[in-house]
């Protein structure tokens, strides 16, 4: 129950950087791997707040997130105002962000220990709520800060995805939107695609950027390299919560990449659980990615053939 525990939570905050890669990839059509390097740009921000200068975890998330914002903002300035590739720029802005975060950290690695973070309030609001360090549920005995954890973390991450799909049904959500799907059209009504892509990439990686924040705190630690392969970890939660949802709506492709992300952290969980070797998880997740992509159309294919008259 722990271990299902640990894998939902880490499922649910990891779900903040599948929103973010929604944004980017589902909006704008682009595999934004800034990501890779602002999930790591927030931690490091946050860790180093919180370590060195004794700053209130709240106050480390808010600036996870404007780290990677930050990184975004400039991702999207290099693509419009530069005319650089998405994919190019992405690499550019991910490979900076390496030698920025080791400046930041100062280190490659930040340990927590002692540290106030969001985890400390977790074991303090476990014991208040639930009367003891450990408590029952269905029969199994977990940590009340686990518990408490996940909860937390599950109701932030319903508000920034109710933030996120109410915000893109405003206007500027709406004009943002067009602006990934036709472009020319929202040229020819005056709109500027340009500042829309700067805007949304900020955003997206503000999300990222906060997730990585929330990620080293309940792991204790931050790493310089927490952030390699994280893009595919938000492409597979987008991919595979299509697969489920559909994706008929903007609020439906908001729950449907949330689930994702908690599947497929579960998928993994349960892949190391039968003794896979962790130096294999980054190829196991390529693997998972490489089938949500291309199971939906195979699938297709085969019931167009069972169609009858179908040649």
């Amino acid at each position: 129950m722990t271990l299902l525990i640990g894998a939902l939570t880490l499922g649910i905050i990891l779900a903040l950087l599948a929103l973010g890669v929604y944004v980017s990839y589902r909006i704008f059509d682009i595999a934004d791997i800034t990501v890779d390097g602002s999930l790591t740009f927030g931690a490091a921000v946050a860790s180093v707040l919180l370590v060195r200068h004794g700053i209130h975890p709240l106050w480390a998330c808010c600036a996870g997130f404007a780290a990677g914002a930050t990184a975004g903002l400039v991702s999207g300035i290099l693509q419009t105002r530069f005319r650089i590739n998405s994919l190019l720029a992405g690499i550019l802005v991910m490979t900076a962000l390496y030698s920025v975060n080791l400046h930041v950290m100062g280190r490659s690695n930040i340990p927590f220990l002692g540290t106030v973070t969001v985890a400390t309030y977790c074991e303090q609001l476990g014991v208040a709520w639930f009367g003891a360090a450990e408590t029952d549920l269905w029969g199994w005995t977990v940590s009340s800060a686990d518990l408490t954890m996940l909860l937390l973390m599950f109701a932030l991450v319903s508000c920034v995805a109710l933030a996120l799909w109410a915000f893109l049904r405003t206007d500027i959500g709406t004009a943002m939107r067009a602006s990934g799907d036709n472009p020319q059209m929202i040229r020819a009504l005056g709109g500027n695609v340009e500042n829309y892509r700067i805007f949304g990439l900020a955003v997206a990686n503000g999300l990222v950027g906060l997730a990585g924040a929330l990620w080293a705190q309940y792991q204790n630690f931050a790493d310089v390299q927490m952030g390699i392969g994280m893009v595919v970890w938000g492409l597979a939660s987008v991919i595979i919560g299509e697969a489920l949802t559909g994706a008929s709506s903007v609020g439906v492709a908001i729950v449907g990449t949330i689930v994702g992300s908690i599947l497929f952290r579960q998928l993994v969980a349960i892949a190391l659980s039968f003794g896979l070797n962790p130096n294999d998880l980054k190829l196991v997740t390529a693997v998972f990615v490489f089938a949500a992509l291309i199971l939906p159309d195979m699938m297709g294919k085969l019931s167009a053939r069972k169609q009858p008259g179908a040649a």
